[in-house]
């Protein structure tokens, strides 16, 4: 589990080190400007650290503008988490998460819902459930909003059932789902069901099947392309302060863990997550749009209860990711997490 050991500190950093989302103080030259589109982000920030390190990156992009951070739930049982709380203690990860980088904007965290939907009709109701609506049903604002989630997708399919209307003002960038026929082979060994929508598969049942959510999916065989090597863990995040220290001893604990159970030891670590910056804050700056990576348009599927596709005639088309640009999106995120941590350290 990612546990925040110190939340609450202030991590000692001086005044003039913390900042609030719209700044860039770090940046050495001036500030790109304003953003151009609008952000809510939804994981499981207790589970796999790889939400860290997507987390960090979003918040060091200037070019979107992050309207909530919610932290939403595991499965029951999850290996990282297993407790009945696990909505709660990514709130609390955010927190620290805040509290190392000295960001004040604590009022944009948000909880989830602690358990997944019962059926494709009831929502679960929660926080991070009314402030998806919230912003999505803005008019004083018309840059587009994109929902980002990392993790199951409950809090987004609740906000739809409680609120049908939001479905034609969200673009959703889901990093989950397994293998489209044609595309892909499931990894050897792989989950029956794919770790994120495992979380809840009634709630992918109703973004996929039951709504008209505009949909871009990266499945589990572009997730997984996602690999960074511990020398470049080690070399280009650890030393990196307070943010970079604890990012990266996150995934070794993760590593040290699977080493232990016999899977182990490996040169690499999938930042699975990292795609819903890509996509959405390293956009062209013409005709924006995540061009460096690639995808296909098919028809939407539904889910079934075991959590295959099964295909709908004349459903909407939805993008379905089958390579992403990880030079840019990874060298991006060094670079910048290197930039911040020379600033406040006051380098």
């Amino acid at each position: 589990m990612t546990l925040p050991p110190k939340y609450g500190s202030s991590y000692d950093l001086p005044p003039d080190r913390t900042w609030s989302l719209g700044s860039a103080p770090w940046r050495s030259m001036a500030h790109l400007g304003r953003p151009r589109a609008r952000v809510i982000i939804d994981n499981d920030f207790s589970g796999d650290p790889d939400d860290l390190y997507q987390l960090v990156h979003h918040l060091l992009s200037t070019t979107v503008e992050i309207r909530a951070i919610i932290g939403s739930h595991l499965r029951e049982g999850d290996p990282f988490d297993p407790g009945p709380d696990t909505a709660a203690n990514a709130v609390a990860v955010v927190k620290d998460v805040f509290a190392r980088m000295g960001l004040k904007d604590e009022d944009l965290i948000l909880q989830g819902s602690n358990l997944p939907l019962t059926d494709v009709q009831t929502p679960q109701d929660s926080p991070g459930a009314r402030a998806i609506i919230a912003e999505a049903m803005r008019d004083d604002i018309d840059s587009p909003l994109y929902y980002v989630a990392g993790g199951g997708l409950t809090d987004l399919a609740s906000a739809y059932l409680l609120e049908p209307r939001i479905a034609d003002k969200v673009t959703v960038v889901w990093i989950g789902g397994p293998e489209h026929d044609g595309l892909a082979y499931p990894p050897p060994g792989g989950m029956p069901v794919e770790y994120n929508l495992l979380i809840d598969v009634t709630a992918a049942q109703v973004v996929f099947g039951h709504s008209e959510l505009a949909l871009w999916q990266v499945p589990r065989n572009v997730y997984r392309q996602c690999l960074v090597s511990d020398a470049e863990l080690r070399l280009r995040v650890a030393g990196e302060g307070l943010i970079g220290a604890y990012l990266y001893d996150e995934v070794r604990k993760v590593m040290d863990r699977a080493t232990a159970q016999g899977r182990g030891p490996g040169e690499t670590y999938a930042l699975g997550d990292s795609p819903l910056v890509l996509l959405t804050a390293l956009q062209s700056l013409f005709e924006a749009d995540g061009t460096s990576s690639l995808y296909e348009l098919r028809p939407t599927p539904a889910l079934t209860s075991d959590g295959a596709y099964r295909a709908v005639h004349g459903s909407r088309s939805m993008r379905v990711y089958t390579w992403v640009d990880t030079r840019l999106m990874f060298e991006d995120f060094f670079l910048k997490l290197r930039e911040f941590a020379q600033w406040q350290r006051g380098a």
